[in-house]
Parts: structure tokens; C-alpha cells; sequence
């Protein structure tokens, strides 16, 4: 995909970030390219919303994040707005999202201008909600643990307010939607509906509705399953509930989940992608389900999602799986070499299905046949 405009996200507190950040400068301009920085702030100054960022960047085709994973995620939801490309620099200490090296940013940009990088779809959530999203004046000093002002609460998408159910929000979520509890001595008591169909009531600290990207984040910190990114399904998972029933429950993309606040309970937080976006009052609700609106991340060669699994959270082997005598077992890289028996498992994406010559049909199986 060749380049015309590119957006910067940069991840200020980290001196390699900056230092990239001048790569990525000196690079678009030895290819007169426009580069805006986006998502920068001062202290005592409102934030943008994603499609003002937008328009302020010049509605770039590419927007690369130079940060982890969360700086990934500022940047993601700003792309997404405008179905511009994302590319993640890791500079963090997890990396599920983003995609190369700090000291390989220049040669990635390089590759995408040539147009030799994959686009790789992923799962993205939105909301309606009983009424527009506010966030009460105070509560951001309180909240934002020093990482700036918040951002604004979601806008109203006008063009399908008069559509469906509720109040049409303009959001993008590519990890979760958390409604959470304010008040530090009281959980919050919620209502839990799929496909309009009432689940049960939970009372606990936070309830999660996750993609299957969310769900190596804050889920999997909750207890909730694994995902492949490739999955199409909504995760929702409650965090310390009190209740014998603690576990997940995995919904289809347009099967909605709604969560009502109910009325004996106190306000609750609704936080997307991590970041603070309004607070409900009891008796109101959102209803969280799968986007339209993919966001699309640029890959430079196929992802290992698995190895990357074993990677990040480096998983060991359980001792009991051990040999009589020896150590215990202990981390191994997903380099490690696969058994010969099961090498033939593994199903390379970049291997392209073989073209028939003309007239010549395809051969089915028995015993795949259908009548």
C-alpha cells in the first residue's frame, strides 16, 4: 500500500519512541510524505476525539505507533475512524498488537510503501447505550493516574441515531468495553443481557465484553479463555463476582450484550480500550456488540500467534510432564523445533493454493462429498 499521508502516535516517556519518532520524521520527508504527530496533549488541555484527530492529521493512510501495546491501542482507534492501516513498533514489555522492532521502523516503512506488507483484519466492538455517555466534572483528576486528561465521551453517531435500539455511539473498540465500579467499598450490581435475553445479575467489580484480540488483556487477567485473533466472537467475562457462576460466557459478534446498572447500585464506569469514556447512573445501560468496521493492521510477514502465546507469557511445561531424574522443565523460545510427526500441523498462511489449468476440475474426496 504506497504511502500519501502517515499519522504518529509516540509514546513521549520513552527516549527510544522519540528516537524513532525522528526515523519515521526524516523518512517521510526524503519521500515527501505528509507526517502529522496525533494524540499529543499538554497538561490543563482537552483532549481530541478520534475523527478530530483525524481531520488535524490530514486523514492519513497509515498511522504508526511507536510504544506498547497501549500506545497501539490510542493509535488504533483513531485509524480505525477513517479505515487507515496501523502499524505497531514494539517498544513495550507484552507486544501482542504491534508488529516490528525499533531499530527495524525504517525498513518496515520501506516494505509498506512498496507495497510488499499484508493487511490482517481484526474484530472490533461498538455500543448503543440508553443515552449519550457523560463523564461528571472532578473525576478525571481522579482516574487518569497521571496519564494525561481524559478522553472525551463518545459522540452521538447522528446519520443511525433513529435506527434500532438506543443511542448510536461513535465507538471502535479493538480490546474490551468494561463497565467497572466507582466506589472503592462497593461493587456494582448489573443486569446481563444476550440477544435481549436476561443472562443473570451480577454484583461484582467489573464486568468485561472483549474481542478475541482483548482477550490476552484484561479478560485473561480476569480468568477468561484465549482467543485466536482470527476467532469472530464476543467475550464476556465478570471480574470477582459474587456469585457461584464466575465464568465467561463467549457470544456471537451480533449477538448484543447488554449490561444495565441496576438500581440499588452505585454509579458505574465505562472504560473502552482502557480509557474512561462516561459513567451510567442506575437504571442506565449499554448493549456492546460486534462493528462493522474491522481495523487493519499492517503485517510484515505472517503472525505466530502461538508462539507469540508462549512467548509473552512464558509458558513452561508442567513438571509432572518431565523424565524421572532430570531438572524440572523450564521456558523454551516457540523456536524450538517441531516434532517431525507433527510439523505437518502447522498450516503456513503464505503458502497460496495451486492453480489449475484451465478445464481441469478439482477433485473432492469421498468422503467430503455432500449430496
Amino acid at each position: 500500500m504506497p504511502i500519501s499521508r502517515l499519522g504518529l502516535v509516540v509514546h513521549l516517556g520513552r527516549p527510544l519512541a522519540v528516537q524513532a519518532a525522528d526515523v519515521v520524521r526524516a523518512w517521510c520527508k526524503d519521500n515527501d510524505i505528509g507526517c502529522t504527530d496525533i494524540d499529543v496533549w499538554k497538561q490543563h488541555e482537552d483532549r481530541r476525539g478520534g475523527m478530530d484527530e483525524l481531520h488535524h492529521a490530514g486523514n492519513p493512510d497509515l498511522v504508526v505507533t511507536l510504544g506498547g501495546d497501549g500506545t497501539f491501542l490510542r493509535g488504533a482507534r483513531i485509524a480505525a475512524k477513517n479505515d487507515a492501516a496501523v502499524l505497531g513498533v514494539d517498544l513495550g514489555k507484552v507486544g501482542f498488537l504491534t508488529e516490528v522492532a525499533c531499530s527495524d521502523v525504517e525498513a518496515a516503512l520501506e516494505a509498506v510503501h512498496r507495497d510488499e506488507a499484508t493487511i490482517e483484519k481484526r474484530m472490533t466492538l461498538t455500543m448503543r447505550a440508553s443515552r449519550a455517555l457523560e463523564i461528571p466534572s472532578g473525576i478525571d483528576a481522579l482516574l487518569r493516574y497521571g496519564h494525561g486528561p481524559a478522553l472525551p465521551p463518545p459522540a452521538v453517531r447522528p446519520e443511525v441515531d433513529a435506527n434500532g435500539w438506543g443511542v448510536a455511539l461513535d465507538v471502535t473498540a479493538l480490546n474490551d468495553v468494561v463497565l467497572e465500579k466507582l466506589a472503592r467499598d462497593h461493587q456494582v450490581a448489573l443486569g446481563v443481557y444476550l440477544s435481549g435475553r436476561l443472562l443473570a445479575s451480577y454484583s461484582a467489580d467489573a464486568v468485561i465484553v472483549a474481542t478475541p484480540t482483548g482477550s490476552t488483556a484484561y479478560s485473561f487477567a480476569a480468568g477468561g479463555p484465549i482467543l485466536s485473533p482470527n476467532t469472530e466472537a464476543i467475550v464476556f467475562t465478570p471480574v470477582a463476582p459474587h456469585m457461584t457462576f464466575n465464568r465467561s460466557v463467549i457470544a456471537a459478534p451480533d449477538e448484543p450484550i447488554g449490561l444495565r446498572v441496576l438500581p440499588h447500585s452505585g454509579q458505574a464506569a465505562v472504560s473502552i480500550d482502557g480509557q474512561l469514556r462516561g459513567v451510567l447512573d442506575p437504571g442506565d445501560w449499554i448493549g456492546v456488540y460486534g462493528s462493522t468496521r474491522p481495523l487493519r493492521l499492517v503485517r510484515l510477514r505472517p503472525t505466530d500467534f502461538y508462539g507469540r502465546l508462549r512467548d509473552r507469557f512464558r509458558l513452561t511445561d508442567a513438571p509432572a510432564t518431565g523424565i524421572d531424574g532430570e531438572s524440572d522443565a523450564v521456558w523454551v523460545p516457540s523456536g524450538a523445533e517441531v516434532p517431525a510427526d507433527m510439523a505437518h500441523l502447522r498450516l503456513p498462511p503464505t503458502t497460496p493454493e495451486p492453480e489449475l489449468p484451465p478445464g481441469v476440475a478439482c477433485e473432492v474426496p469421498e468422503d467430503d462429498q455432500t449430496s
